[in-house]
């Protein structure tokens, strides 16, 4: 009987994956379905179209709508560091970032080990340069031992989606910003699912402050569900800084939190990480990082690596 339920559990598994995966297919043909409509009436009218703007807003009428995304540029990637970037990829422009990573965490009585492969978090520019549709499904595997005693689990998270909006370019110590309204929907597998919606706000914050450096921020507020099934808001706020190496080479440090208010028994964990990216061209980069818990409820350690791909 514990074979059949084993064999019947891993079908559904992989059932689960591959509904998964053909959303994720056909939200792709949509969004870019949907962008190249946009793009043709953008040929048609102009440069005027509001959907040509890079951003939604701009910080005075003396500024121009100069910001967002540059396909002559190389690519900018949400990935690697905790902090989302604060522009989109552009209209009709779709980018696949993907990676894996790799945790580990003992508090003395009990000891975790994951694993996230591939990651993949799709973004599609629909309508407008200033705005992306996202999507993203996280593949786990998590080994728990505790008293001579180890469990693993295995599936797929749940589904991540959200939209990006561009809201203002720099102007001068004015930040360059964007907006992420984003919800988890209760799609994944028995062991890693929340069970219910869980929608939230991403605020991002950036400054170039020169060739060099620059630095941004995020604040987020998200509805989470803790272990004992109550819903609580999990506020979590970031801040990092870019270091420009060569023009291929980039760095970065962070540092990050999650604060519970309201849970049962979610902790704050704090984190700190860093890690570098490498062009390889203006539309592939290979990343890099690392980091460390700095409070008990924080993984001890994560490390991992990705891949972004742009398609124009």
């Amino acid at each position: 009987m514990d074979l059949v339920k084993s064999r019947l559990d891993s079908v559904k598994c992989h059932s689960n994956v591959l509904q998964l995966v053909n959303a994720l297919v056909v939200s792709t043909f949509l969004a870019l379905a949907v962008s190249n409509f946009s793009l043709a009436e953008d040929r048609n009218h102009g440069l005027g179209n509001p959907s040509s703007h890079g951003t939604l807003m701009q910080w005075s009428p003396d500024t121009s709508f100069s910001g967002g995304p540059d396909l002559d540029a190389p690519l900018v990637t949400d990935r690697p560091d905790f902090t989302e970037a604060s522009s989109t990829v552009g209209l009709g422009v779709a980018q696949l970032e993907f990676g894996y990573t790799y945790a580990s965490n003992n508090d003395g009585s009990q000891s975790t080990r994951s694993q996230s492969f591939g990651e993949p978090l799709l973004r599609v520019g629909i309508l407008a340069d200033w705005l992306e549709f996202r999507s993203a499904l996280f593949p786990l595997e998590e080994q728990t031992r505790s008293v001579g005693v180890s469990n693993t689990d295995a599936g797929v998270a749940d589904l991540y989606l959200g939209f990006k909006i561009a809201l203002t370019p720099q102007a001068g110590w004015l930040p360059e910003m964007a907006l992420i309204p984003q919800m988890n929907v209760p799609s994944g597998d028995r062991a890693f699912t929340s069970g219910s919606v869980e929608p939230g706000v991403n605020w991002i914050y950036a400054w170039e402050i020169n060739d060099f450096i620059s630095t941004a921020g995020s604040t987020q507020g998200n509805r989470r569900i803790d272990e004992s099934g109550n819903a609580y808001l999990e506020m979590a706020q970031s801040w990092t800084i870019g270091y420009s190496l060569s023009d291929r080479v980039g760095a970065y440090t962070e540092w990050f939190v999650l604060i519970p208010s309201g849970a049962d028994t979610a902790q704050t964990e704090h984190s700190a990480n860093g890690g570098f990216t490498f062009l390889v061209s203006n539309d592939i980069q290979f990343d890099i990082r690392a980091g460390l818990g700095l409070s008990e409820a924080a993984a001890d350690f994560f490390a991992g690596t990705g891949l972004s791909i742009r398609f124009h």
